[in-house]
């Protein structure tokens, strides 16, 4: 009886100094931190989808068709299908001095049953800005005659080169969407052999 009596005492007193070294610990490491410090986390994300400047055309094709001829010239017209360029940047997003046009360059004419090509000089256009509000902000380009066309002379270039379409005179003050086309004209002699020819007209921003 003895014997136990003696063990169960040894138990209760080492139970309890874990308790008061537990207790001592505690207020212990509160008197060591004292008061808290805030720090504020802050984050700043930007926009994912910037503004941009990019052209869409209305159409993949154009044809022609003869339209004012004469005894010594054959003319073919039709319509650049639209061409549309929308800038959907901030002011804060444009660089300073910045400017848009869109240009044009064509190729030859070849023929679908190996006639001789009809150059790209042979072919002109006349440009139209569809939305024009009386600003300045975006111009059309200037005409350009077909080669055969003396009377433009020298503007009768045809689109052999790149020719201007339209422009914007600032970007920052172009922001929005902008329409421009332009009537297409082809001359060549009227012993230009008959058949199917085809060109390709490559608009760039």
């Amino acid at each position: 009886m003895m014997k136990r009596a003696i063990t169960k005492r040894m138990s209760v007193a080492a139970v309890g100094g874990v308790l008061l070294a537990g207790v001592a610990g505690a207020a212990f490491a509160e008197e060591q931190v004292g008061d808290g410090n805030d720090v504020d986390v802050s984050v700043t994300i930007e926009d994912a989808n910037p503004g941009v400047l990019a052209m869409s055309v209305a159409g993949t094709s154009s044809a022609l068709a003869e339209d004012g001829s004469t005894a010594t010239v054959r003319q073919f017209t039709g319509t650049l299908p639209t061409v549309t360029v929308t800038d959907t940047r901030t002011a804060e997003e444009i660089p300073d001095g910045a400017y848009w046009w869109v240009e044009g360059t064509a190729s030859a004419f070849t023929g679908d049953a190996g006639q001789a090509p009809i150059g790209a000089e042979n072919l002109g256009w006349v440009t139209a800005l569809l939305n024009e509000d009386g600003s300045v902000a975006v111009a059309e380009g200037e005409n350009v005659a077909p080669a055969l066309d003396e009377t433009e002379a020298p503007n009768n270039v045809g689109l052999e080169g790149r020719e201007l379409l339209a422009m914007a005179v600032t970007s920052e003050e172009a922001i929005g969407s902008w329409q421009a086309n332009a009537g297409l004209v082809l001359q060549v002699p009227v012993d230009t052999a008959p058949g199917s020819y085809s060109s390709t007209l490559t608009l760039s921003l």
